[in-house]
């Protein structure tokens, strides 16, 4: 509504956001929308907010569609940020949080940036969308394009669990499976779509998906009544989600919806063994990551091997004075069903994977006990069945 232009994330030119654009003319880098913080402040307001819609969209000053009716939803946001008392007696904490992104329309995290790329789409016209995507993003786009008339072209390793596969065939997408990973998908899509007429909405190489990802931010402020939280841990494989939340603190503090220097959270970014190509980067103090070959997981969602937007990441968990953690397939497996059988929750095994990281920091020392925790489950239990088999 308020959105003024584009920036490259790494040097800072100026694009243009009246056309469509993918990735930055300069570096090839990730582009980040601005707003006009001052008008969008009018009317993005605490009081303003006690009223409106419990969707991704009660942001509407700061998402970029401008006119509504090429809004695109399915209801998707304001998902619940869940106590988890029972798990933070176990081990002496004092306020322990999930924020269950399984709750979504399309039963992960991946429906908050597919609602605002998509309806970017619509309003400039675009026809037909291509993602790679390790399963959850897929889903979405199938969902949403559907929604609004579109092409969805989806390209997924063939060995993504069966669940999202069968979600985008039954909404009507155009499916693909590639013997590789997430990085040999994206390749496919990168080789085919100018030919095609695709237009790429693959994580972070378009401007807007982050946009709805940054309401994440948004709303833990929100839902934790305008206070933020000590630490946050989130799965990362592409990080748009943490990407995004750290855009969306800054956002608000323009906006003066948090005090001016407000703390913000301890970001930790989690990922698995197999596949840690922030985790080495941050330790070895590097800037970018390099990719992780070989990469192997049974969380679908974490086998990323190269993202786009490392650098931004690295740089967050170093701002925040967080840090990176892998975990083991075995540990996110026992995690589940310790998450499930105390708090109810069936997470995918990436909303495991940020408890069984929570556990070594704890026993570390790196996260304390009086600090208040949020843990993101970014999908539901139910997609991933061929883990638990």
């Amino acid at each position: 509504m308020h959105l003024t232009h584009l920036t490259c994330t790494l040097c800072g030119k100026i694009h243009d956001a009246t056309i469509p654009q993918n990735v930055s003319s300069c570096c090839a880098k990730p582009l980040f929308a601005h707003y006009d913080f001052t008008a969008a402040a009018r009317t993005l307001t605490r009081e303003s907010l006690r009223t409106r819609v419990k969707s991704v969209w009660r942001y509407r000053e700061v998402l970029p569609v401008r006119a509504d009716a090429d809004i695109i939803t399915l209801g998707e946001g304001f998902t619940p940020l869940l106590p988890a008392p029972r798990l933070a007696k176990r081990h002496g904490l004092r306020s322990l949080w999930i924020k269950d992104e399984a709750q979504n329309p399309t039963a992960s995290f991946k429906a908050r940036g597919m609602t605002t790329a998509v309806s970017m789409a619509k309003q400039f016209g675009l026809k037909k969308l291509a993602v790679p995507s390790a399963g959850n993003a897929a889903g979405a786009l199938a969902a949403y394009a559907a929604r609004a008339g579109m092409e969805a072209h989806i390209f997924m390793p063939r060995d993504t669990p069966r669940a999202n596969i069968i979600e985008c065939e039954q909404m009507g997408a155009h499916v693909t499976l590639i013997d590789g990973l997430i990085t040999d998908c994206g390749a496919e899509v990168a080789k085919r779509k100018t030919a095609e007429g695709w237009f790429d909405v693959s994580t972070l190489k378009e401007p807007y998906r982050a946009e709805g990802k940054k309401t994440l931010g948004y709303e833990l402020a929100e839902q934790l009544d305008w206070t933020l939280p000590d630490v946050i841990l989130y799965p990362t494989g592409g990080g748009t989600g943490l990407i995004g939340m750290g855009k969306a603190f800054d956002e608000m503090e323009k906006l003066g919806l948090i005090a001016p220097g407000t703390k913000r959270p301890r970001m930790f970014t989690v990922q698995a063994d197999g596949c840690q190509p922030i985790v080495r980067a941050f330790a070895a103090g590097e800037k970018f990551a390099a990719e992780h070959l070989g990469a192997t997981t049974r969380a679908s969602g974490l086998r990323v091997p190269k993202a786009i937007g490392d650098f931004i990441m690295l740089e967050a968990l170093r701002t925040s004075h967080g840090g990176a953690i892998a975990v083991s397939d075995d540990q996110m497996i026992t995690c589940t069903r310790e998450v499930g059988a105390v708090e109810g929750v069936f997470v995918a095994p990436e909303g495991a994977a940020c408890y069984a990281a929570l556990k070594m920091l704890l026993a570390a020392g790196t996260v304390q006990p009086e600090e208040s925790i949020v843990l993101f489950n970014t999908s539901t239990g139910l997609k991933y069945l061929e883990c638990y088999s």
